[in-house]
């Protein structure tokens, strides 16, 4: 049996009247997970001793008809460490290591009566763009069993696309939630920065990291919101606000409201096919009753440059902790000191982090950081300037997520330039530290593309209503890939069926 085509809401009815236990519904979703598993390796480590039993505990007290969350399943990116559970963000260097705690937003879901059934595959320490950066495997699209997913939370994406479950969390430094949302046909957001606490996240970029949910629809996953966000001391960086209820204008008219479309993000970069869905998009808001113009965001073309400057430095930073001293990997064949560093992060790091190491160490070096981090941190306060020009008369900025649909794999793996051109739309946001939602859109030759809406800072509750009101609207969510084991518009578009 199978309840992987249940909103949250119908679920939480049927654990509530009794129709189905926490057990049953946790060893559903097993069985899903493991009838597509094989294709499209989303998993590094199932949890199922641990999650039947936080099932039979909750069966135990009962479902609270209050909580909506008690008792449903949810995988965790890599990234986000858990007590007792190995993780290690997809890479060498820290196979093996089993943390001492949970992450706050884990603590959340325990709190909240959610199951966790696993940890899922990313690109190394969420450094990527494709999901073929993982030290294990590489993940698939759901859609095309032969295309990337997205990423770097492509383990993320690819279980909640392909029904292997409902919920799942990912990370978002530049873009690793909406662009794999976008290619999968899901519904991806990455939340203000400060909303959700960082604590227990393995860092890549600190001043850009946001954790967020990944769902396949937009109340679901302003549910989910609701459950992760909250100020939390352990975090520097957290933002001492009420957390609102996400989903508390969706229904709501958006007739009057103002959306922008950033003609920077329609350039020739982006797939034609692509621009004319966003604009349909448009259109089908405006049908009711938005106001939808032009807006000019000059300085996001800079937003990829300065990205790689400043989150690499952070990078170069953060990854220092990974010494082959403390834990994780500790390479053999060492007769000194320097052996242990130089080696142990030689073998245990992979390309695409060592190349982001390397270009963070040069832009901080003594010589060259006035010209690069200097100059980078610069004209991220003019992006940020621009956003806020726009929003002092707009409510919210549409436009594509990413540039192109899926590639396939390998398509991309010698051209990293091209690669990380693929966040050209994302990037920006996170360098504002904005709230940005992508949901599905449409399709391009078969493969489901993604429409970014962008919200003030803290109006997660405004982006959710417009993005709801347009899933309303047109339905694209209900398009599910074979896989999942519904009929599909991509039926030949490549992808194995089960």
């Amino acid at each position: 049996m199978t309840f992987n085509n249940k909103t949250i809401s119908e679920l939480h009815d049927l654990l509530v009247s009794k129709e189905i236990s926490a057990i049953e519904l946790t060893q559903a979703t097993f069985e899903d997970i493991k009838a597509r598993e094989s294709q499209v390796d989303a998993f590094l480590k199932l949890t199922e001793t641990e999650a039947l039993a936080q099932a039979a505990e909750i069966d135990a007290k009962g479902i609270d008809a209050t909580n909506l969350m008690a008792g449903i399943p949810i995988a965790l990116k890599d990234n986000i460490v858990t007590k007792d559970i190995e993780t290690t963000a997809a890479s060498k260097i820290l196979r093996g290591w089993t943390p001492p705690y949970d992450a706050t937003v884990v603590e959340k879901l325990k709190e909240t009566g959610m199951v966790i059934v696993g940890k899922v595959n990313m690109d190394e320490f969420a450094m990527g763009g494709s999901g073929e950066n993982s030290s294990v495997k590489a993940t698939k699209n759901a859609w095309d069993l032969t295309r990337v997913p997205g990423g770097s939370s492509s383990g993320s994406v690819s279980a909640v696309a392909s029904g292997e479950l409902r919920l799942s969390l990912g990370s978002d430094t530049g873009g690793s939630i909406r662009q794999p949302a976008s290619f999968s046909g899901v519904v991806g957001v990455k939340p203000t920065y400060g909303r959700v606490s960082r604590f227990g996240l393995i860092a890549f970029g600190s001043s850009f990291d946001q954790i967020g949910p990944f769902a396949p629809t937009v109340r679901e996953s302003a549910q989910l919101l609701n459950v992760i966000s909250g100020f939390d001391k352990k975090d520097a960086t957290s933002t001492d606000l009420k957390v609102p209820d996400f989903t508390s204008k969706i229904g709501q008219s958006i007739k009057g409201m103002k959306i922008g479309i950033a003609k920077e993000h329609m350039g020739p970069a982006v797939d034609p096919a692509i621009k004319a869905q966003i604009l349909a998009a448009a259109s089908v808001l405006e049908s009711q009753g938005a106001i939808v113009e032009e807006v000019s965001l000059p300085h996001s073309e800079y937003g990829v440059a300065v990205y790689y400057i400043v989150a690499s430095s952070e990078a170069s930073s953060n990854l220092q902790r990974f010494d082959g001293i403390r834990y994780g990997y500790r390479a053999e064949d060492i007769s000194n000191l320097d052996d242990v560093y130089v080696k142990s992060r030689s073998e245990g790091f992979g390309e695409e982090v060592k190349r982001r190491i390397m270009l963070g160490t040069y832009s901080l070096s003594a010589g060259y950081y006035d010209a690069y981090f200097k100059k980078a941190g610069q004209a991220r306060t003019l992006i940020i300037e621009d956003f806020n020009k726009v929003f002092a008369d707009y409510d919210l900025i549409l436009g594509p997520t990413a540039p192109t649909a899926a590639y396939k794999l390998g398509a991309l793996s010698h051209d990293p330039i091209t690669m990380y051109q693929g966040d050209m739309m994302t990037i920006p946001v996170n360098l504002a530290g904005l709230p940005a939602i992508s949901i599905p859109a449409g399709f391009v030759d078969g493969m489901p593309i993604g429409m970014q809406l962008i919200a003030k800072a803290n109006d997660e509750e405004t982006m959710y209503q417009v993005a709801a009101a347009f899933e309303d609207a047109t339905g694209f969510h209900k398009e599910k890939p074979v896989i999942f084991g519904t009929s599909s518009i991509n039926e030949n578009a490549g992808g194995e069926k089960l």
